[in-house]
């Protein structure tokens, strides 16, 4: 089990019902916080679960404009630049740039909460103590195998390993509503998103003993 600290000055968790004008989620989705953790420590021989994300500052949303762009580059049009096609492939910015509103979370500050469990990739040599000194490790010399974000790219988190101790949650209870659990990866052919029921509780929010909904 490992505590992993993380804040920023901006987080966006998408919601996935708004198409265009971006709204986050009030609290990360729990694949978005397995995203944090697998930056700093990633092995196949591992699957990370997470089980609490502890809320260190209330929750502030402010709007913002971003500059995105309004096209994307199509599988299709790759396919048929290598069967001869003169069409372009890439993208102008300047031509497809766009500016959208989004409503984002201001001033984050979490402690995420999370085990591992071996997979069938894991070598003979691999063991749980053996992974577990590894993050161990790169939490505290503050390595990763690249910047986590705190939902967008643009939004980087600082991280640190939790130094123990209580964790200073803050003190609100309510109901967050349906929230985007994490995407179920069992047909390749077929990935599926995956939801739950989320509650704030005394500023935690509890996954070990969520409904998964599908």
């Amino acid at each position: 089990m490992i505590q992993l600290e993380v804040w920023g000055d901006y987080a966006l968790f998408s919601r996935p019902e708004l198409k265009v004008e971006r709204m986050s989620y009030d609290v990360p989705t729990p694949s978005a916080a397995r995203g944090l953790v697998e930056a700093i420590y990633y092995h196949p021989g591992l699957c990370w679960h997470i089980d609490r994300i502890y809320l260190l500052e209330p929750i502030r949303f402010v709007s913002i404009r971003r500059n995105e762009v309004d096209s994307k580059l199509l599988g299709s049009a790759a396919r048929a630049a290598a069967q001869g096609s003169q069409a372009p492939l890439y993208l102008v910015t300047s031509q497809s740039i766009v500016q959208r509103a989004s409503l984002v979370l201001q001033k984050v500050h979490y402690v995420i909460e999370a085990h591992f469990t071996m997979t069938e990739q894991a070598s003979p040599g691999d063991n749980p103590g053996k992974f577990q000194d590894i993050v161990t490790r790169r939490m505290e010399r503050g390595q990763c195998f690249h910047t986590p974000y705190l939902g967008c790219r643009e939004f980087p988190a600082h991280f640190r390993r939790w130094p123990g101790g209580p964790i200073p949650a803050i003190d609100e209870t309510r109901e967050l509503g349906l929230m985007l659990y994490d995407f179920d990866y069992t047909d390749p052919k077929n990935i599926a998103p995956t939801y739950f029921r989320a509650r704030l509780e005394r500023g935690v929010v509890d996954l070990t003993h969520c409904e998964v909904l599908r």
